[in-house]
């Protein structure tokens, strides 16, 4: 029987790409043996899944958890059933569309996909974002997952004293994600 691979999660911002660090993490997750997942959009979710997806010999796939456009709540809306622009990212190997509509502020909601990608995550990796981002870190909280939270500008100081552990760099979250990738999933 082949061995599961660990799944990351990845968090983060949707329009800004923040390379000096998801470049770094996005290809050293491809050389592990684990498959990566996120909300499958543009910003740090492109970013890392574009390092993850163009490293040599990666092991593991990019799955994208995939937001409606809009309520898929009738039936006419969901035979008009369509992903929001740019949604899948070209690097998402494994697209896994939904009907969940609601982010940002509404991301702990039941119509969000954020509670698939934190529950389907044994480690979850959360990069500078919005509130969509803040919601996502929450919900990683509650649901007791390791979570690492890069923190370079300190938008996420109000973390700091949660079971969550707080790097500042590329290098520092390498050095978690040593630790503690092989001791998850």
């Amino acid at each position: 029987m082949p061995t599961k691979r660990t799944v990351v999660g990845v968090i983060g911002s949707g329009t800004d790409d923040h390379l000096q660090i998801t470049e770094p993490i996005g290809r050293w997750l491809a050389g592990q043996d684990c498959d990566l997942i996120n909300g499958g959009g543009g910003g740090i979710m492109a970013a890392v899944s574009r390092a993850f997806a163009e490293t040599p010999n990666r092991k593991g796939n990019v799955i994208g958890v995939i937001p409606a456009s809009g309520p898929c709540d009738t039936p006419a809306a969901r035979s008009a059933y369509s992903p929001p622009d740019g949604y899948p990212n070209p690097w998402v190997d494994i697209p896994v569309y939904t009907h969940l509509h609601l982010s940002g502020p509404s991301g702990k909601e039941t119509a969000s996909r954020n509670s698939i990608i934190i529950l389907s995550s044994a480690v979850v990796v959360a990069f500078p974002g919005g509130e969509g981002t803040r919601s996502e870190i929450q919900l990683a909280l509650e649901y007791d997952k390791p979570l690492l939270v890069l923190n370079p500008d300190h938008e996420w100081d109000e973390f700091k004293d949660t079971p969550a552990a707080m790097a500042a760099s590329a290098d520092e979250a390498l050095a978690w994600l040593e630790k503690n990738i092989s001791t998850a999933g």
